[in-house]
């Protein structure tokens, strides 16, 4: 029971509003390589900046062609930076150029978080 004057405050925390989110990206470009395949994306880790800073792991869906065989991938954004990467040799229906590729729980930190950084544009937000 509170007190008179005595207020409660609470934040939803990550767990609620990061389900609420999905940054949408579209494929630049397949990128088959001797060892390893790439998938490189418009996005990167100036627009969602977690998986860079802290190794978070947001799953990708391929939105464009779902049904399509699955391979393994590194799925990686377009700027010059080592840690620019959102998932290492993870598996997804095998996109083309110009799919759209859903990064999932991105609803928590993800705008927030978001830069400038490297002269690229701050992401847009649709709310349905």
């Amino acid at each position: 029971q509170l007190r008179d004057g005595q207020q409660v405050h609470f934040e939803l925390g990550r767990s609620v509003v990061a389900q609420c989110g999905a940054l949408i990206s579209r494929v630049l470009y397949v990128k088959h390589g001797h060892k390893k395949d790439f998938v490189i994306v418009d996005a990167g880790m100036s627009d969602l900046l977690r998986p860079a800073l802290y190794g978070s792991e947001h799953q990708a869906r391929n939105l464009s062609h779902p049904e399509a065989p699955c391979a393994r991938f590194d799925i990686v954004g377009p700027i010059c930076e080592s840690s620019d990467v959102f998932l290492s040799d993870y598996t997804l229906p095998s996109p083309q150029r110009g799919d759209l590729i859903a990064f999932k729980s991105a609803g928590a930190y993800g705008e927030i978080m978001a830069s400038g950084y490297n002269c690229r544009q701050l992401p847009e937000s649709w709310i349905d």
